[in-house]
């Protein structure tokens, strides 16, 4: 491997805060904001919108969506015209 190109690889604890899930892990992401992990070490912190804990492919819980307001839009806007 070529020297000083590739970024820099380090600890870093990726935080879920939907789910209230946090895990530490190697990235090359990088924040300004860091967390006291349960080693007593210092990481920067990157909060993530969705993680395995959230995510409904994982969890098995599939969102409510209103789905009949999109639909009547639709409808609304494309259908047939009617008279």
């Amino acid at each position: 491997m070529k020297k000083d190109i590739h970024p820099d690889y380090h600890y870093v604890v990726f935080r879920d805060r939907s789910a209230d899930y946090t895990f530490l892990t190697r990235s090359t992401a990088t924040s300004e904001r860091t967390i006291e992990w349960e080693d007593g070490n210092t990481y920067p912190v990157v909060d993530v919108d969705v993680s395995s804990a959230s995510h409904p492919f994982y969890t098995g819980k599939s969102r409510l969506m209103d789905t009949t307001g999109a639909v009547d839009k639709f409808n609304r806007r494309y259908g047939r015209k009617q008279g």
